[in-house]
């Protein structure tokens, strides 16, 4: 299943996309399935979807110009892997690290999948990073790399949008990450079932139709069985929080000429399988 959320910001509603063009509109009958939240993870959420799609009195919307949210509800964190990628790490002259590199991505930087990035009056050095998210399914606490699929709940994309300038002025990069709206997401949580393979996907990113990022999920550093123990071993993980996995090379300020983000360019970013996005920079 591909599950959206829709609606007006800040008023989103649990939907299920449909390649046909609509959207099933869960609370029309499912009204205790409030949101795609910890509860509905907890509570067979996904098996209640999978019985409203066979019901005949469900409610289906034209998918065409609707408005989607990011497709989790109030993610209780969002953990970034820095330099999970090697070329990535050495594009930037960083050494390729032996253990997971993490930060955190503040829930107020999420935004919609084709909502407007919108830059900071001082934004000098921007780039986005097309990354593959993970979705935790069940709560998690030293779990083992050989159970830790079983907590994944599905897949998203992130474009983890960084002003370098405020990244670089401390060793902490919280701040130059967590702009409002520098953490676009979606459009889909995409379940596991949907993307076998998810260790061989393709992860690009475009600016204005030129292409900057072309990497794969296989080339990552740390596996997605691997960051969850790692994370886990001290660190609960809940339903509904969000590990995004780290970019591959070709950003656009490590580029020569540089390719910075700017006031009218349009990004696109994507994981083959799991959804591409398209945001605007204002």
């Amino acid at each position: 299943m591909k599950l959206v959320r829709f609606g007006e910001k800040g008023c989103e509603r649990p939907g299920v996309w449909l390649e046909d063009g609509r959207i099933l509109d869960v609370r029309a009958l499912a009204f205790h399935i409030e949101d795609y939240d910890a509860h509905f993870f907890t509570h067979f959420g996904f098996e209640q979807l999978k019985t409203l799609l066979k019901d005949p009195g469900a409610k289906y919307i034209e998918a065409e110009g609707v408005r989607l949210g990011p497709p989790v509800a109030q993610p209780g964190k969002i953990i970034c892997v820095g330099a999970n990628y090697a070329d990535h790490a050495k594009e930037f002259g960083h050494d390729v690290p032996t253990e997971p590199v993490l930060f955190a991505k503040v829930t107020s930087a999420l935004n919609g999948p084709f909502d407007p990035v919108t830059l900071p009056d001082d934004a000098r050095v921007v780039d986005g990073e097309a990354e593959l998210a993970v979705v935790i399914g069940k709560t998690a606490y030293k779990v083992r790399q050989e159970d830790a699929m079983e907590y994944v709940a599905g897949y998203t994309v992130m474009n983890d949008v960084t002003e370098r300038v405020t990244q670089k002025k401390s060793s902490q990069w919280m701040t130059g990450k967590g702009f409002d709206t520098f953490a676009p997401l979606g459009p889909f949580l995409v379940t596991p079932d949907e993307v076998p393979g998810i260790e061989n996907r393709r992860v690009w990113q475009r600016c204005n139709d030129d292409e900057l990022q072309n990497g794969n999920t296989g080339d990552m550093i740390f596996s997605i069985p691997y960051l969850i123990e790692y994370i886990s071993k001290g660190m609960t993980l809940y339903p509904g929080d969000i590990i995004s996995t780290g970019t591959p090379a070709g950003i656009g300020s490590a580029r020569d000429p540089q390719v910075l983000l700017k006031r009218g360019d349009v990004v696109e970013a994507g994981v083959d399988g799991v959804g591409a996005q398209r945001v605007k920079v204002v």
